[in-house]
């Protein structure tokens, strides 16, 4: 039977559950590497170290440092310490700060055809542009599967991006996601993988495809994947990884669940409005709007032809006066080409700043804007006050748009730019940074773990008791994301190593009075729910949007809809993911509103009435499995599976 390239990769790795084709139904994966980055790495490894093995299980496992680098006081020098000496003690490659992001780095020097990856950030689906089926978790499922853990998820429905034609203008890759962001929405991914197809797809480089898999995460989709052909064969040959490619392709006549179909020589250069990726409009209809800073780099848009056609284009020009142009390179080995063929100064003359190669503004770490200035970036994100500045008005846009909008101040028509510089090709042979990366030795068993003092152990949870007594300590509204449940920014990045400190912020931005009000509540086991509208939980894999919560006294989230990663980090830390079986019933509730939850009576799938004090009852639902429902009752997945390890040996 004919198989799509979902299907192939995931059957090659199926450990349990033989559903492929069955949306909703629970399979297990065997994952060939994992990868984490600071933010999210001391944590995991933390959780790691928790499951008293002496080396990881994976065929390759790398610890990125590309989040905290900015070096201010000790906390972050201390876990980029932590971070280097783990690695090396249990097997892992270690990156160190000012190498490259981590989703960059990672597509150029360690991503296969064919292979599973699954990292504690959400855009990991970075590496589908190389086909691989990647995924974003919480970091406690990187550390499981670092211990050789099967990776367990709810089978998402396949589907086929067809693309036909060629790009055409100033339109790039950039706009082809923020075209299908804009037709779906934030929501529109959620429970599937988007596979593209088509004759459209061969005239996309590898480093293309991969600004859309990078920003397919903001769909809410599972991952995004192209397939292994002759433009992944040659972008391995450029990086001098020839050995690493292997053909795969989905079969001819393969079967999706559902179709979209896009002409890329209809499209034009777009641009996401404040404050959600999905507010997409013509960049014609903003001209005239002023432009106090433009960013470029990120994850997304930060590789060798995306700063190359900017160098070009800035190639004996001068910035406006009023615009501030930031340019973070995707990675050291960026940098290099760059500098090889001359095009750092053309940057340089025209007045760009050149920032280190790490993730920066894009999750606030420097680069913020003015008040309420308009910053105009190549992110994948522009939620409020993400950026470091609350007021700030934040647009997402390739490239091409963000330096064009850096010469003239403004927004302005594409029709009137002239003949855009043509796509660079691969160039033949990469420079190699491979010697910056820290290979681990065969046998760390001697190598001395070094932990800070911002490096607090690992908290253990009570089990979930049957029946919780507690109230609504906090309603939220529709689309809440984890900058709003765990901001960003410099100041409380460094605190994720410490659970106490950083829950101090929880909710910070939505409601100051939170983490007092829930510290205050009664002392039990249940200190209070939230409350939440649709798409709870989009954005970041940050598992401390949980854990945070979980540290506080949270024990159930009941909302109208939830995000994937999110839901799986609930679970994971052991906090009920309840969904309300009637949306009207949200009105009827209120911050302050006081819940009986029979948690005895939960069984996966299924429903149970809640007692709403004074409302009445309120019927909620999930959607967990017979496992997940174990994991919770059992105070989260770490003492879940440590219990089981114990009981097996």
């Amino acid at each position: 039977m004919a198989q799509n390239l979902t299907h192939k990769i995931l059957a090659a790795h199926l450990v349990d559950g033989s559903s492929l084709g069955t949306p909703g139904s629970e399979i297990a994966l065997r994952i060939d590497q994992t990868l984490t980055q600071d933010a999210t790495g001391t944590m995991a490894y933390l959780q790691f170290e928790a499951l008293g093995l002496d080396r990881v299980q994976t065929e390759l496992s790398v610890s990125y440092v590309d989040h905290n680098t900015l070096q201010m006081g000790f906390r972050n020098p201390d876990d980029h310490q932590f971070l280097r000496t783990v690695a090396k003690r249990y097997g892992i490659v270690y990156s160190p700060p000012g190498t490259g992001i981590c989703h960059q780095l990672h597509l150029e020097n360690f991503a296969k055809p064919g292979k599973t990856l699954i990292g504690s950030d959400s855009h990991t689906p970075t590496a589908g542009g190389l086909g691989m089926i990647a995924m974003g978790a919480g970091g406690l499922s990187v550390a499981l599967a670092m211990a050789g853990e099967s990776y367990r998820i709810a089978m998402p429905k396949v589907v086929q991006v067809q693309l036909t034609g060629r790009l055409q203008g100033w339109a790039t890759a950039k706009d082809i996601i923020l075209h299908l962001l804009g037709m779906l929405t934030v929501k529109g991914g959620v429970g599937r993988i988007f596979e593209y197809t088509g004759p459209g797809v061969e005239t996309l480089t590898v480093p293309e495809r991969a600004t859309i898999t990078n920003m397919g995460a903001e769909l809410g989709a599972t991952t995004s994947l192209f397939p292994a052909d002759r433009q992944a064969e040659a972008f391995l040959m450029s990086m001098g990884r020839a050995e690493d490619y292997v053909e795969w392709v989905a079969d001819e006549g393969a079967t999706y669940d559902e179709t979209i179909e896009i002409d890329l020589s209809t499209l034009e250069p777009l641009a996401a409005q404040p404050h959600m990726p999905d507010r997409v409009v013509p960049v014609r209809e903003l001209a005239g709007l002023k432009v106090s800073q433009s960013a470029i780099g990120s994850c997304t848009n930060s590789s060798y032809a995306d700063l190359k056609s900017v160098a070009l284009m800035l190639a004996g020009k001068q910035l406006s006066e009023t615009t501030d142009l930031l340019v973070s390179p995707g990675s050291k080995q960026v940098m290099k080409m760059l500098a090889r063929e001359n095009l750092m100064e053309p940057l340089l003359d025209a007045g760009a700043r050149i920032l280190e190669a790490s993730c920066g503004p894009c999750i606030g770490m420097g680069g913020s804007p003015i008040s309420k200035g308009v910053s105009v970036r190549t992110f994948n994100r522009n939620f409020e006050g993400r950026s470091g500045t609350q007021d700030a008005q934040v647009y997402l846009t390739s490239p091409l748009v963000a330096a064009q909008v850096a010469l003239d101040g403004q927004f302005s028509d594409p029709a009137g730019w002239g003949a855009p510089p043509q796509f660079p090709e691969l160039p033949g042979a990469a420079p190699s940074i491979r010697h910056l990366f820290v290979f681990p030795p065969e046998d760390g068993s001697d190598v001395e773990v070094i932990r800070g003092p911002n490096i607090v152990p690992l908290e253990n949870f009570q089990n979930l008791p049957g029946t919780i007594e507690t109230r609504i300590q906090l309603k939220t509204g529709d689309d809440i994301t984890t900058d709003h449940i765990l901001p960003a920014g410099a100041q409380i990045t460094a605190l994720r190593s410490n659970i106490p400190a950083i829950s101090e912020y929880i909710f910070s931005r939505v409601d100051a009075d939170f983490v007092n009000r829930i510290k205050n509540a009664d002392d039990g086991p249940c200190r209070g729910v939230i409350l939440g509208g649709d798409n709870y939980g989009q954005g970041s894999s940050r598992e401390h949007a949980a854990l945070g919560p979980r540290h506080l006294g949270v024990c159930a989230v009941i909302t109208k809809s939830l995000a994937r990663i999110h839901r799986a980090n609930l679970v994971n830390f052991g906090i009920l993911p309840l969904i309300l079986k009637n949306p009207a019933d949200y009105d009827r509730l209120e911050q302050g509103s006081q819940l009986t939850i029979p948690a005895a009576s939960i069984q996966p799938g299924g429903s149970v009435t809640i007692d709403a004090h004074g409302v009445g009852p309120v019927e909620v639902i999930n959607d967990l499995t017979a496992t997940e429902l174990a994991i919770i009752q059992a105070g989260g997945l770490l003492n879940y599976v440590r219990a089981k390890r114990e009981h097996t040996a």
